[in-house]
């Protein structure tokens, strides 16, 4: 599989994505939006692909928006959605809340707006000890998106997701594990081989008991599904 953006390892069932533009602390564009739903579409159906790790390429996890996105959606590719439209934000957080396989982060360094919200739906975080962590949306004028108002108070409480949310206060990684964004903290070097561990014993499992048991945790968390949550953040940025 060959990306513009990202890096796909296979290594004994445990698939590591790495995103791929260090020169830009790996900052969200359309184009990795694109590769990063087409490829976890494919790896949903690859039976070969027990569990999946996500990473960063270089000193960050990613970024946020790469402000050039702005002023040239698409990067002048006019195959691409423009910025807010793409598959992504429309569905991505919902498909990976019900992703049938063990989903684990692995925060290399800093994570700023949706760097930290693409990484919501999945099942485990592990920072390394200098990633930091900021949903910076509120200074922007922008309510955040990709479901994690559903997401973020199940994940670290309504009061410590309203406090982030709306200061836009960046944290460091033990502040991050205090709140319970992430649950685990290793040194850098130390990171993907964690995280790796983590994936392949969570990957052992059949994918219909993944599947199961994470659907049951799902329907305990609350009544609200993540759609109409989704659904309520379009509501309100159009309404801006």
């Amino acid at each position: 599989m060959n990306f513009e953006t990202l890096l796909v390892e296979s290594i004994s069932g445990v698939t590591t994505v790495t995103l791929n533009r260090p020169e830009k602390l790996n900052a969200y564009t359309v184009k990795m939006g694109e590769e990063l739903v087409d490829l976890f579409e494919i790896l949903r159906d690859d039976d070969s692909c027990r569990s999946i790790v996500l990473t960063g390429s270089g000193r960050g996890f990613c970024a946020g928006v790469d402000l050039s996105q702005l002023r040239e959606p698409g990067n002048g590719e006019v195959s691409l959605p423009k910025l807010g439209e793409e598959r992504l934000v429309k569905g991505y957080a919902a498909d990976l809340f019900h992703y049938p396989k063990p989903l684990i982060a692995a925060f290399n360094g800093a994570a700023i707006g949706v760097g930290v919200t693409m990484t919501l739906p999945f099942d485990v975080r592990i920072a390394s000890s200098n990633a930091k962590f900021g949903l910076p949306f509120a200074r922007l004028g922008i309510v955040p998106g990709l479901g994690s108002t559903y997401l973020l108070p199940r994940i670290i409480g309504p009061s410590n997701a309203k406090m982030l949310a709306m200061t836009g206060r960046t944290i460091d990684a033990s502040t991050a594990l205090k709140l319970g964004l992430v649950d685990q903290i290793v040194d850098n070097s130390d990171l993907l081989d964690t995280a790796r561990e983590i994936a392949g014993e969570m990957g052992q499992s059949k994918d219909s008991i993944i599947h199961a048991i994470k659907s049951a945790i799902n329907f305990a968390s609350g009544p609200t599904s993540i759609e109409q949550a989704i659904a309520f953040e379009h509501e309100k940025n159009a309404q801006r």
